[in-house]
């Protein structure tokens, strides 16, 4: 048994692995009920004004300094516009549209946008394994598209505009990737992780105020104890719990094997639209999960850059998730 493979199976790096994957699989789920009768935009803010705070203490706490100098700002400025309001803002309307498990699944092509920014801006080099893994994946994405383009426009989902759900997905992975790519640059590298994610969660939740504010009105009170309850757990353990537990992952065994834990992220997803979303499985739709799956694993294979793959795994599910997302 190599050493790499003996390092996975310590329960140190099992345990946060398989927690991490679930979590933020079960966060695309948890998204749909804050979206219910309440404007998507309140909700983003809501749950960003209670992770905020709750982030910065987790960064005093691990004694990491939270002295941005003005390029830092900038950039926590940057990655908070297009992490914490663009890419939320649109998932959080897109799973009006979509079910929560194929938007899932649609964050599992992040690496695609990724891989191309990173290459354009910060000249990493794409592997040609890299690229067959992406086309197979987007093929497999594709066919549960289709099925869902297909279906009963009200099954599963909250509103009937299936293309709008795929349009407003395809923005917010966008958004998440110009966040990673920007803050992969030499001024991220110099700040930590958790500290420049602090601030630019900050920056972000006072957009999202002004914009849930301009576009929806005053802020809604709901009185139903799940919604709140929703919101805790997406901003607390969706979020800060996770955070630390992927980094020391990242710490232990590699970005490149951190990333598999998308796996489960995706698994989880589609498991909890199945269960509470009425998503019906077709043979399209389970040979377009077989195919996203397999041509991640050949993508993820490929490529073991360290910056952008870092991120990568972070933003699925919503943890940055994220996210997706985080």
């Amino acid at each position: 048994m190599s050493a790499a493979q003996s390092d996975m199976l310590r329960w140190r790096v099992i345990l946060p692995f398989v927690l991490t994957g679930t979590i933020w699989g079960s966060t695309w789920f948890v998204i749909t009920g804050q979206i219910d009768g309440v404007p998507a935009a309140w909700s983003v803010f809501y749950r960003f004004a209670l992770a905020t705070p709750a982030l910065f203490l987790v960064a005093t706490l691990m004694r990491r300094r939270l002295r941005l100098n003005r390029s830092e700002q900038l950039l926590a400025v940057g990655v908070g516009l297009a992490q914490f309001s663009g890419n939320f803002l649109f998932v959080y309307h897109s799973e009006l549209y979509v079910t929560s498990g194929v938007v899932a699944m649609m964050f599992a092509l992040l690496m695609v946008p990724n891989a191309v920014f990173a290459r354009v801006f910060l000249g990493e080099r794409v592997q040609g394994g890299f690229v067959l893994g992406s086309a197979v994946a987007i093929v497999g994405v594709s066919f549960l598209l289709w099925h869902e383009w297909q279906a009963n426009p009200d099954a599963g989902v909250i509103g009937g505009n299936v293309g709008l759900g795929i349009m407003l997905a395809i923005v917010g992975i966008l958004a998440a990737s110009v966040a990673n790519v920007i803050q992969a640059n030499p001024t991220g590298r110099g700040v930590p992780m958790v500290s420049l994610l602090a601030w630019a969660m900050l920056y972000g939740t006072l957009f999202d105020l002004g914009f849930a504010w301009v576009t929806a009105g005053p802020p809604p009170v709901p009185g139903g104890a799940s919604y709140w309850g929703g919101i805790v757990y997406l901003a607390l353990v969706g979020s800060v719990v996770t955070f630390p537990l992927h980094y020391n992952l990242v710490r232990e065994i590699g970005a490149g094997r951190t990333a598999y834990n998308s796996i489960i992220t995706i698994s989880v997803a589609m498991l909890l639209s199945t269960l509470f979303e009425g998503y019906r499985w077709t043979w399209l739709t389970a040979t377009g999960m077989g195919l996203a799956l397999l041509g991640m694993v050949l993508a993820l294979r490929a490529r073991r850059q360290k910056g952008v793959q870092v991120q990568q795994s972070a933003s699925l599910r919503h943890p940055i998730d994220d996210s997706a997302a985080d």
